[in-house]
């Protein structure tokens, strides 16, 4: 009895100290959370709380998702969960600087009408029906706004550095100088080949309505602080200052986008009518040694897997030219932000980069060659006129080659002595931030767009992503250190990988078994065929007695395979299955067992301590 009215008490114990817990956890580690995922997907990164620390004054943001239109989308609702708890997390990091408010805009309702004022459209779900907001609308003090229209599912490891990517840009809301500096007429010239004047190209148009532009002499000696990202296209024998003066820019935390080229179809200056096409390439050799890499030189990429197909004029037919090559999204690093939501990337007579031995910087290609694909002497292109040429000397190396790389880790400057009349620059610097394209010619209009003239407006009409992918690279280098730190994540959503790999197995096998079937059939019929050929043809419908036996034969050898199939099938499921079953032990029965026997080994143990 005494025994008994000890269990009710210790009972009774245990009871009152997990409420007094949960009490005490629910009024005191509200804010507690611990993110088990493997890579942290519910942990907001340093870069994010570094800009959260820096706001001066408070941001609102309104998320509106459209909770009761999506109950029948479960995929959809994963994430806006997801997104909601990635919020918070931000609430929780800044505080009273960053208002949160989570709104439900049903439709007809003054929360509706909150969301167009904003500019976020409502996806309808079918015709007729009601639309689906999931969008997230920002607002600084001064009252400017920012908004993401819809959270694309697809692009769901961006979604902390797009959320940062807003928070930011309304921190901070004056547009990004971007100074430029080009051996190209980007802003319109004169064609000596043509002999006409020359429209602005379309990118820096593109550019120009997102960037403040800034536009540098070819002798500069000082690159203004105001700055913040500095943008070269073909920098072609520029004087010792300039290179100083670039070293300096990035050596202090400037950012850089260099297009550098070794045979620059676009430089149409270095060629004049009757006479022999003269040195079209362009590099920064000596900064590029100091920071790690080198463009191949007098090398130009061609690759048999993307070749383009061109006409050298309109009375030819197309004929694939390897030194064109058109990009395909698997070409594109999904990983980095300037490439990761681009389809398509068109380069005429690329270089090749490759990160040097030795170099303490990382290299980290952008844009890559097929396995098909292999370096051509640049001489060969100045009097190219059958492309066919390259294709059939083409003898791939089965070697990738990097198009584009971003540059990034410490580096000291290529001038540690300076230069004349500048001898107490920068020696070094912690972390530099450098992208590099071995191609000058994707900026031009031909490879990426069409312009057609409306009334005198240029309107474009992309068919690549060119532009793109430029301009995604200067808004991404515009941003804070803190938030180029942020990039990528890892996808919430994750794949069962053993399943897979045991559903890859059995199809191999039923790929197997149904070849072997049709494999079958066709010899049958082929034997069928054959004792047909000497029939009666007014017996065409009877069957000789070796056709019957042939067609039993095949009757049999089909049911025996269907068989296999079905174990096949069987085995899939079974093995599916099973591994379903020791996960299902693993989370039921297995978690609390070994819990059960360490509460039972504590007791003990301190049974035999105070016995």
């Amino acid at each position: 009895m005494k025994k008994l009215m000890l269990s009710s008490a210790g009972l009774v114990l245990i009871a009152l100290a997990f409420l007094a817990f949960n009490l005490f956890s629910s009024l005191s580690l509200s804010g507690a959370r611990l993110d088990l995922t493997e890579q942290k997907l519910y942990t907001i990164s340093a870069g994010t709380r570094q800009i959260l620390a820096e706001l001066d004054k408070p941001v609102e943001l309104n998320f509106f998702y459209s909770d009761a239109a999506s109950k029948d989308l479960p995929a959809l609702r994963t994430y806006a969960k997801r997104v909601e708890e990635m919020l918070k997390a931000y609430q929780r990091e800044a505080g009273a600087k960053l208002k949160l408010q989570i709104i439900d805009p049903e439709p007809f309702s003054a929360d509706e009408d909150k969301a167009a004022e904003f500019g976020l459209q409502g996806i309808p779900l079918q015709q007729g029906g009601d639309s689906i907001y999931f969008g997230l609308a920002g607002k600084n003090a001064e009252g400017q706004t920012q908004v993401i229209p819809f959270f694309a599912l697809d692009q769901e490891e961006f979604l902390e550095y797009e959320l940062s990517r807003l928070v930011q840009s309304l921190a901070k809301p004056e547009r990004p100088v971007v100074g430029v500096l080009s051996g190209l007429q980007v802003n319109g010239g004169f064609d000596m080949m043509a002999r006409q004047p020359t429209p602005a190209w379309m990118v820096m148009e593109e550019i120009r309505q997102l960037f403040q532009i800034e536009s540098l002499k070819g002798d500069v000696d000082l690159i203004p602080e105001k700055v913040s990202v500095l943008l070269l296209i073909h920098p072609k024998q520029l004087p010792e200052q300039t290179l100083y003066a670039i070293d300096q820019f990035v050596l202090r935390g400037g950012k850089l986008l260099t297009f550098v080229d070794p045979f620059s179809e676009a430089d149409t200056q270095a060629e004049m009518p009757g006479e022999r096409v003269v040195d079209k390439a362009s590099n920064l050799e000596p900064l590029f040694k100091a920071w790690g890499l080198r463009m191949l030189p007098d090398q130009v990429l061609g690759d048999g897997s993307y070749a383009m197909s061109v006409s050298m004029s309109q009375d030819q037919r197309p004929m694939r030219h390897a030194a064109w090559l058109k990009l395909p999204k698997n070409a594109l690093d999904q990983d980095d932000i300037s490439t990761a939501a681009l389809e398509s990337i068109t380069v005429a007579t690329a270089g090749m980069l490759e990160p040097l031995e030795g170099a303490k910087t990382r290299f980290t290609p952008l844009l890559r060659s097929s396995q098909y694909a292999m370096p051509f002497d640049a001489k060969r292109f100045g009097m190219l006129t059958n492309p066919e040429e390259l294709i059939r000397e083409l003898e791939p190396t089965g070697e990738r080659y990097n198009l584009a790389a971003r540059i990034s880790g410490p580096v000291q400057s290529a001038y540690p002595e300076g230069i004349e009349g500048h001898q107490d620059g920068l020696k070094q610097a912690d972390n530099i931030n450098v992208i590099v394209v071995a191609d000058t010619d994707l900026l031009t209009d031909r490879m990426w767009v069409q312009v057609q003239d409306f009334f005198g407006q240029r309107i474009p009409q992309p068919w690549a992503d060119n532009a793109g992918f430029a301009i995604n690279a200067l808004d991404n280098l515009a941003g804070s250190e803190a938030l180029i730190s942020v990039r990528s994540r890892g996808r919430f959503t994750r794949p069962f990988e053993v399943v897979e790999a045991i559903q890859r197995e059995a199809e191999v096998q039923f790929r197997e078994k149904e070849q072997a079937l049709q494999a079958r059939l066709a010899d049958t019929e082929q034997k069928l065929a054959a004792l047909q050929q000497n029939q009666d043809p007014s017996k065409a419908l009877e069957l000789t007695p070796e056709q019957q036996a042939a067609v039993q034969q095949f009757i049999q050898q089909k049911l025996a395979i269907r068989k296999e199939l079905r174990d096949v099938r069987y085995q899939l499921n079974a093995d599916i299955e099973a591994l379903g079953s020791r996960l299902k032990f693993l989370n039921i029965a297995l978690v609390p067992l070994l819990l059960t026997l360490g509460v039972l080994a504590l007791w003990l143990w301190r049974r035999r301590k105070h016995g």
